[in-house]
């Protein structure tokens, strides 16, 4: 396998992880360092920085094919409620919000704006479309789908999980046909990147039917679905002729296997059968070869653990489990090298990292103290079943029995997981689980609100709502988001100090998300530190 090391690599974390990998599966990984290098507030354009790092590819009419890890979610496409991982990862691709993120840098760039929003005043900024951007099924993109597409996000009779990202927002409203007039409750220093968690649909096609919309939808960005995949197992996107933008498809066409199974999905890669595959397990890094290489990019996702605080408000119950865990062996052993213990809510690179007030190392003693001291004598364990963290589960499951409890274990798939908790089919005191809210955005404030700001999980999932520390770590973020530069970076690092003490849900680690991809078929492909798998301005050799 042949090893690289992309532009922006840290040298030390590369020689850490290649010597890992030497020994647990006697492979050479490439390590970029990503999550935190792109820039915080105003960004580049179309033409700017973001926008550098693609390159002119040979071919552009070949076809992409790809594996991917996760499976369907219990809901759709539609942008304004899915959180899976799949569905977003394919609207990246069919869809535009206004501004967007680029995948590899988390640069913002211009997208279905013709340019970055221009601030009027404090509070007022303004937005002008694309010139004659048009949804895949040829209708023009105007100014009322874009009001649309933010007020059914912002109604809360829609109960969307996006609007708990747009707290600053007063109302979005049509200038004219092509500009829209977007009003803020306060000033909000990072109003350009925070406008790419909503993408715009068209307003007629919705309308008229949601459901259908939400099993196929139609947008603006450089690829339309032509399948599902619900049937399937496959989902096709075909290139969308009628895209303006500044990403253009450079493939004809794409077809995402969903290939949840780490050795079915392995051996696709490792056969030719397709292009890439994300979710590389460390069991198999060993069986990829030339012209496949393996890029373990650094980025937020994580591995947390989630308490419910009916059964553990008591915060010495929840700071227990995580002293009990044996943070070398499920990092170093179990993953491979591919994860770093947590020592802040945020990985170590990002923009707003500093050390977290507690850091969380194995003390056994500590943890059988702290749950005596909470009258804890035994522990239902929940844990979903994602492929990519089955040797840390054993290894959690007896550091837990070490501490002298009984602990009741579980395994689910992770919609049936959510399904059992949100409904309260049965008991869970600690939830082991990965996420990724980097997919919508990399500043602290959207990444701490994905858990912490809204009801679905602080209510719902954790019964954390209208605690002590849920009320004020809320009132923080709050203060947080109408500050600016080092002020508002000092507010999230109290947040952050404030999390490790009371970690009604705190990381375990943070991931190295592993891509095996082919170099010699696939043009400017960009691994990336996010859950999933971007082909926006990657070509291919293969018809």
């Amino acid at each position: 396998m042949a090893i690289t090391t992309p532009a922006g690599s840290s040298r030390r974390d590369f020689i850490r992880l290649t010597g890992t990998l030497g020994v647990a599966a006697g492979l050479a990984v490439s390590l970029a360092a990503c999550g935190g290098k792109g820039k915080t507030s105003g960004g580049a354009n179309a033409s700017g920085s973001a926008m550098a790092t693609d390159q002119e590819v040979t071919h552009k009419d070949g076809v992409i094919t790809a594996g991917i890890s996760y499976e369907l979610g219990t809901n759709g496409y539609d942008p304004m409620t899915t959180s899976s991982a799949l569905t977003v990862a394919a609207n990246w691709h069919t869809l535009e919000g206004l501004t967007e993120l680029h995948p590899a840098t988390r640069e913002v760039y211009a997208a279905l704006a013709s340019e970055m929003p221009k601030k009027v005043d404090d509070t007022t900024y303004e937005v002008a479309l694309r010139k004659d951007a048009k949804f895949s099924d040829g209708a023009a993109v105007t100014a009322d789908d874009v009001v649309f597409s933010f007020t059914r996000v912002l109604d809360p009779a829609n109960k969307s999980l996006y609007s708990q990202f747009l707290p600053f927002i007063d109302k979005v409203e049509a200038k004219d046909t092509s500009t829209v007039t977007i009003k803020l409750k306060y000033a909000f220093s990072l109003v350009a990147e925070r406008l790419s968690v909503v993408k715009i649909v068209p307003k007629a096609i919705v309308e008229a039917d949601a459901k259908a919309f939400d099993m196929s939808p139609t947008g603006s960005g450089p690829y339309k679905m032509t399948d599902n995949g619900a049937a399937s197992q496959k989902i096709v996107f075909e290139r969308n002729d009628s895209y303006n933008g500044p990403r253009p498809a450079l493939a004809k066409s794409m077809t995402w296997q969903v290939l949840p199974d780490d050795t079915t999905r392995t051996n696709a890669m490792s056969s030719g059968s397709v292009q890439a595959i994300d979710a590389v397990p460390a069991a198999n890094l060993s069986t990829l070869k030339d012209p496949v290489k393996v890029a373990a990019q650094q980025g937020f996702g994580l591995l947390f653990a989630m308490f419910n605080n009916t059964t553990f408000s008591n915060v010495k119950a929840r700071q227990a489990v995580l002293y009990a865990l044996d943070y070398a062996k499920i990092c170093d052993t179990s993953m491979a090298g591919l994860a770093t213990p947590a020592t802040c809510f945020v990985q170590e690179g990002h923009p707003a990292y500093k050390k977290a007030k507690t850091v969380y190392s194995m003390d056994a003693a500590k943890a059988k103290s702290l749950l005596a001291e909470a009258g804890v004598t035994a522990i239902n364990l929940l844990c979903t079943d994602h492929g990519w963290f089955s040797a840390v589960r054993p290894v959690i499951r007896e550091n837990l029995e070490a501490l002298g409890v009984t602990v009741s274990y579980d395994e689910k798939k992770s919609a049936d997981t959510y399904s059992f908790i949100d409904s309260a089919q049965g008991a869970w005191d600690v939830l082991i689980a990965p996420g990724d809210p980097s997919v919508f955005g990399n500043d602290a404030d959207l990444l701490m609100r994905w858990w912490y700001g809204g009801d679905v999980w602080t209510e719902t999932r954790m019964h954390w709502k209208g605690s002590e520390s849920q009320v004020a770590i809320q009132a923080l973020l709050d203060e947080a988001v109408k500050l600016e530069g080092d002020k508002q970076i000092a507010k999230w690092q109290e947040i952050f100090d404030k999390l490790s003490e009371d970690v009604p849900l705190y990381p375990i680690f943070h991931r190295k998300t592993p891509t095996a991809y082919d170099s010699k078929t696939l043009e400017n492909f960009k691994p990336i530190s996010l859950t999933g798998l971007s082909f926006v301005g990657t070509g291919s050799s293969k018809s």
